[in-house]
């Protein structure tokens, strides 16, 4: 009887997974909505990062981060702005709350500043017991609020101390102080916190803070600095993750994962082979270029036989990608209980040598170039197109290539630049309607994704973009003393798409647009008035106490001529 049922068990494994196995990559579904709900349970939520909202950068306590110190050097900002009180969200954990309370958030996506716990880095060095103190207070409310933390260690804040002393990234020895770090924050919150991403996006602090310079430290080490940073990124998340694995799973029954980011790469023509690879290659080199050593052990092939030739073309003795030993490879490999997406957009992806005459970096080793379709949709910023059908073909390869992982997607959203500011931001309602719909066709794809994280709560910080880009579903005048925050359109359509787990039917869905775009007339009427009452507040501050002091000064002299002329 046990042989029969465990037989007929396999049969029905066998047969789900047939039915979900393969995804086709050529058929065309790239207009179609489909109508229908996400699985019960299925966790919603918004997300934000330490530097970008947090502010207080050298309040009660914090150390300098590289981010601070990146910002206070002139022209590395646009219209070098900085994130010294950014939307003051240090001071504002209540009200915050209280809007992903009213959007029935069911988690929220925040990080801890390393500087502001450990202000010298190191944990030997010091500990802040004030920044504990804030992120203990964060938590708990979160939790009181039944909104479920889900803590980033590292989203690209790091004590500036340690740059200096150490050279941050290029070092190894940030694998053991990023380890001391990390389990503070698990002895500290780990009995309430369960969901930990080590790193967010190591991508874009490989390549736009050691190769491009765009980002912090802004150092330009093409050819190598990616490269070193990267893999000291992945020691380190590995790391983190046996620390906590043998010494904390046990007694927190939590999971530790990573945030990877990644456009999807689109084969220009999907007959020619060149492009095939090369979208391939640019996935590999992307996204695979971290995924790929966590889920097995090592960096992709592809990686690995086209830096090894350019290195070789340049003369060097060995590859400018480093190599892991065999036990770091085992060390490496299953240290991810769940993988975080970030996803944005798309680019079309087609084959284009470079020679190593000129030396390499990152971009041209991978020898492909990346086009768009004019005819995207461009809300403004120049590098984000929206494009959902790439958000599908994006989770169906991370379900192909690593074995179907548990998956929630960590940042989705779309920003805008404008100067003068609209609430009724129709472009991201659709692009929301858009992107959630592709992940609803990915997970009846079979894809694994538990949660969606809007990108972000918030306007905010958009570090070198400053205060140009807004990603926030609640608009922040900056301009105001007390930063406060405006719904826009979109909180209404993204909460109306969370309180039905997905899109119920076509008649309903059709009224969510035109009731959201409703309700921002009146916010937006409140913002117009906001100038009045900075006006307002000019008055009250400066004006009201000069003119009562020219008020005092005129009677003391009126009463000074009475006095002379009665004597």
């Amino acid at each position: 009887m046990q042989v029969l049922l465990r037989v007929c068990h396999v049969l029905v494994l066998a047969l789900c997974v047939s039915a979900t196995e393969d995804f086709d990559w050529t058929r065309n579904e790239k207009g179609s909505f489909y109508y229908g709900t996400f699985p019960t349970g299925f966790s919603w939520g918004a997300g934000s990062s330490a530097y970008q909202t947090e502010g207080a950068w050298d309040k009660d306590g914090k150390g300098m981060s590289i981010w601070d110190a990146f910002s206070h050097k002139k022209g590395k900002i646009y219209l070098n702005d900085t994130g010294d009180s950014s939307c003051d969200g240090y001071y504002t954990v209540k009200e915050d709350i209280r809007l992903m309370k009213d959007m029935k958030l069911n988690h929220y996506r925040f990080s801890i500043s390393w500087p502001r716990i450990m202000p010298k880095g190191i944990k030997s060095d010091q500990i802040n017991e004030k920044g504990i103190q804030y992120y203990d207070n964060l938590i708990s409310m979160l939790l009181e609020n039944q909104i479920t933390p889900i803590v980033t260690l590292y989203h690209w804040d790091l004590p500036q101390v340690l740059e200096e002393k150490y050279g941050g990234w290029q070092n190894s020895s940030m694998i053991n102080f990023f380890n001391d770090y990390a389990n503070l924050c698990f002895e500290r919150f780990g009995s309430r916190v369960k969901y930990w991403i080590t790193f967010n996006n190591p991508w874009s602090i490989a390549v736009e803070g050691y190769e491009t310079g765009e980002h912090a430290p802004g150092l330009k080490l093409k050819g190598t600095g990616a490269y070193k940073a990267a893999h000291n990124i992945i020691k380190a998340h590995a790391k983190v993750w046996h620390t906590y694995d043998t010494q904390w799973r046990s007694k927190q029954k939590g999971m530790v994962g990573i945030s990877l980011s990644g456009d999807w790469g689109e084969p220009v023509d999907i007959t020619n082979q060149r492009d095939i690879e090369a979208a391939d290659r640019y996935m590999q080199f992307y996204l695979g270029w971290f995924a790929t050593p966590l889920f097995n052990g090592d960096y992709p092939q592809v990686m690995k036989d086209y830096v090894g030739r350019k290195s070789a073309q340049q003369g060097l003795g060995s590859s400018r990608l480093p190599t892991f030993n065999p036990q770091e490879k085992s060390y490496i490999r299953g240290t991810c209980d769940f993988l975080g997406i970030g996803h944005f957009t798309t680019r079309y992806i087609t084959q284009k040598n470079y020679p190593s005459i000129r030396g390499n970096s990152y971009f041209t080793d991978r020898d492909l170039a990346e086009l768009v379709d004019p005819q995207w949709p461009d809300p403004g910023s120049e590098w984000l197109y929206s494009v959902p059908w790439g958000f599908r073909r994006l989770l169906n390869f991370v379900k192909s290539q690593y074995g179907n992982p548990m998956i929630y997607v960590t940042e989705n959203g779309v920003s805008e630049k404008m100067v003068c500011t609209d609430l009724c931001d129709e472009w991201r309602m659709q692009y929301f309607k858009d992107y959630i719909n592709e992940m609803l066709k990915a997970v009846n794809d079979g894809v694994n994704v538990k949660g969606y994280t809007a990108w972000s709560l918030l306007d905010k910080f958009e570090w070198d973009e400053g205060y140009s880009e807004r990603f926030g579903l609640y608009y922040v005048d900056f301009r105001s003393k007390n930063k406060p925050r405006y719904p826009k359109a979109s909180v209404q359509y993204y909460k109306r798409i969370i309180s039905s787990n997905g899109f119920p039917n076509q008649r309903e869905i059709e009224s969510w647009k035109r009731k959201a775009t409703e309700t921002c007339t009146s916010s937006n009427q409140l913002l117009a008035a906001d100038p009045l009452t900075s006006h307002m507040e000019m008055v009250t501050e400066i004006v009201v106490p000069t003119v009562c002091t020219l008020c005092i000064l005129i009677c003391a002299i009126f009463l000074m001529f009475l006095l002379k002329g009665r004597f």
